[in-house]
């Protein structure tokens, strides 16, 4: 197994792609709009990949946050709200935001496993600073540390109810970040002491099954290296003074923070010491790249792997079903609504 998740070109497996991914064996694949198509397509597209390595428990992902980043839409997909609509929530009734946020969570975990995917990236653990980059507004839930993972906990929990493993993102924290790093590299100049509180709901989440790293420079830890690719923040601030010791995926190496070629990219950072490295845009030439730089995936982030795809299972009893999830939301959350 190649520890790297690959991206899809379209909505069923190319012959090039079943021949190339049968012989490769990524650690997983992500899903993207250019992906999906209605409830029957998509799920015989999940099917397709399982059988394809003969694992029930592959990593299959994609980024249904809500709000803007959704890449299962209306109308054949429920509409979810943005994180900041929890935090809006948490002024007026905290306890209610948290049931909310839980039930908002499981509901998006009912559609995901209905279409076969195990994975979300969310939530995003990132403390919104004012001034910072629009790039997480409103994707983030909320600017106080402690809000953000009792938020995030919730998301956590809801995702689990429904069938599906969360990721924790952006560590050790994109808050900051003055530019889209989709489109440039964000230098963080703040210092170590500032830096704590972005860290904060990061290390009260430590446990949880998967996280993603950031493509932004922190001065104060390395100055000369994103996080992704730093193996000082990755060893000394995430795995040592966070204390995360689940699956650690690189964000997109396509993002235009990080710069090299793609396959040099992945090699990177794995070397860092990212489990996986991820590649989201199933370009062949890149991804045969990929495979001809990466080592076989290590007996440690294998074992990070499994443990994390088995940390959740689908309810026995099938849980709640959509619609009590969506009602049960909608009307914790009609305060801020209204």
């Amino acid at each position: 197994m190649k520890p790297v998740i690959f991206g899809l070109s379209g909505e069923a497996l190319t012959p090039d792609e079943r021949a190339f991914f049968a012989e490769a064996k990524p650690a997983g694949y992500i899903l993207f709009r250019r992906n999906i198509a209605d409830r029957t397509q998509i799920r015989a597209l999940t099917d397709d990949l399982r059988a394809l390595h003969g694992r029930d428990d592959l990593l299959i992902m994609i980024d249904q946050e809500g709000g803007r980043v959704a890449r299962m839409q209306a109308p054949v997909w429920p509409s979810f709200p943005p994180g900041a609509v929890f935090d809006r929530l948490y002024d007026v009734a905290p306890s209610s935001a948290i049931a909310a946020a839980r039930a908002n969570a499981c509901a998006i975990a009912t559609t995901l496993t209905e279409a076969g995917i195990g994975v979300d990236a969310l939530p995003l653990l990132d403390v919104r600073q004012e001034g910072a980059s629009d790039i997480m507004g409103d994707r983030t839930l909320g600017a106080e540390p402690m809000r953000v993972a009792a938020l995030g906990r919730a998301v956590l929990a809801g995702l689990a109810d429904g069938g599906v493993v969360g990721i924790v993102k952006h560590m050790p924290g994109h808050g900051r970040a003055m530019v889209d790093s989709h489109h440039e590299l964000p230098v963080v100049t703040a210092d170590e002491e500032a830096l704590e509180s972005d860290l904060a709901p990061f290390r009260t989440l430590k446990n949880a099954p998967m996280g993603m790293t950031a493509h932004v420079v922190y001065t104060a830890w390395d100055a000369e290296r994103p996080a992704s690719l730093s193996p000082v923040v990755i060893d000394r601030i995430i795995r040592q003074r966070i204390g995360f010791d689940g699956l650690l995926m690189s964000d997109d190496l396509d993002m235009k923070a990080l710069k090299g070629g793609i396959p040099a990219l992945a090699a990177g950072v794995v070397a860092a010491g990212c489990d996986l490295a991820l590649n989201c845009w199933g370009r062949m030439e890149d991804m045969v790249g990929i495979v001809e730089q990466l080592p076989e995936i290590s007996e440690t982030s294998r074992a990070r792997l499994d443990q994390a795809m088995a940390s959740v299972k689908r309810p026995a009893d099938g849980g709640s079903s959509l619609e009590e999830l969506l009602a049960t939301r909608d009307a914790l959350l009609a305060p801020v609504l209204a």
